[in-house]
């Protein structure tokens, strides 16, 4: 039977033709009253995925050296701004906050901000960093710009809509939601070529484009040169452009058909890091682009692991998985972005 949002959908399209998979995505992820983001918190073992932070503190704790180290690069200023986009519960920033207490004076110059659209994790993260200073934003846009600014995202680029386009008889075409015969949504492809896209590939070629997260980035980057400060963007993806279908739908941690459950599965893709990399140098920025595993290691994750396995018996397990290449620590990509 389908759901509401599903109905609502079939109108929209009834009413207004296909729709691009960006917006599909937008209105199962974010629709104000049955939007995937707004109704629930997708997280942990009741939810349907499980991120860095929940699986061991060592994750968020190596994050919290990496931004010690940047504000010691900066020359510690008195007043800094830590913003974390797509917060979750608040975990990882509980774990950041635990390593910046025990540096001296950066407890007293930073201010948090947290970037997040959902109701139900606000309130989580409320709870979670309770007697912490907080601001809250809807998006970048409101973030105060008289201080560097120090910026994390683990898991958040990919949350973010991509639009498809397919490659038929020597043209693109975007990939579209239509309805089929009996009005269920269904896949499509519009029938106007995209002359805008000047590249070749072979027939039935998938490529993946987000808007959506290039101007992250660029926001990102402008804010950094105007402010100074860096950025950390940590997420699932490839580190070279290249063309394919990597749109997924997961549900109580198990893949699942985008096109059913509407806004009752997390919808994600993978990051094109190469070209989130170029855009930031092209504005002038430097970046550092390596496995999960590799920065984790380079902030010294074996180190602290073999400090806490004294008092705990369960941590290997969550440095494995963290750090691993069969496991996180390669499809996992870290994006650094410094002046």
């Amino acid at each position: 039977m389908a759901n509401d949002l599903t109905n609502i959908l079939q109108q929209v399209i009834r009413a207004n033709g296909a729709l691009s998979v960006a917006a599909y995505w937008s209105l199962c992820m974010a629709h104000p009253q049955y939007g995937y983001y707004i109704t629930r918190d997708p997280l942990g073992q009741g939810g349907d995925f499980t991120t860095a932070p929940e699986i061991s503190q060592l994750f968020g704790e190596m994050i919290g050296i990496w931004i010690a180290e940047q504000w010691h690069a900066m020359g510690q200023p008195s007043a800094f701004y830590l913003v974390e986009c797509g917060p979750g519960r608040g975990t990882l920033m509980v774990d950041i906050l635990r390593i910046l207490s025990i540096v001296p004076g950066m407890s007293e110059a930073l201010q948090l901000h947290l970037v997040e659209t959902s109701p139900a994790l606000i309130a989580k993260q409320g709870e979670m960093l309770k007697g912490v200073q907080i601001v809250w934003h809807e998006s970048l846009s409101t973030l105060p710009d008289n201080a560097p600014v120090i910026l994390v995202a683990n898991e958040f680029l990919d949350a973010l809509p991509i639009q498809q386009y397919v490659y038929q008889n020597d043209k693109w075409h975007e990939r579209v939601v239509g309805t089929d015969a009996d009005g269920r949504l269904a896949w499509g492809v519009s029938s106007e070529a995209l002359e805008h896209i000047r590249m070749d590939a072979s027939a039935g070629a998938v490529l993946e484009i987000s808007e959506a997260r290039e101007d992250i980035i660029k926001q990102v980057s402008a804010r950094i040169n105007a402010q100074g400060g860096s950025a950390l963007f940590i997420d699932y993806g490839h580190d070279v452009s290249g063309f394919g279908d990597t749109l997924q739908a997961v549900k109580n941690h198990s893949y699942t058909d985008i096109l059913k459950d509407c806004g009752e599965a997390d919808i994600t893709s993978h990051v094109d890091f190469g070209r989130l990399k170029k855009l930031a140098e092209d504005d002038g920025l430097h970046v550092a682009l390596c496995g999960q595993g590799d920065f984790l290691k380079k902030c010294g994750i074996h180190i602290r692991a073999e400090q806490l396995m004294k008092k705990s018996d369960n941590i290997e397990a969550g440095l494995k998985r963290l750090v691993d290449e069969d496991q996180m620590g390669e499809l996992f990509r870290v994006m650094e972005i410094t002046k």
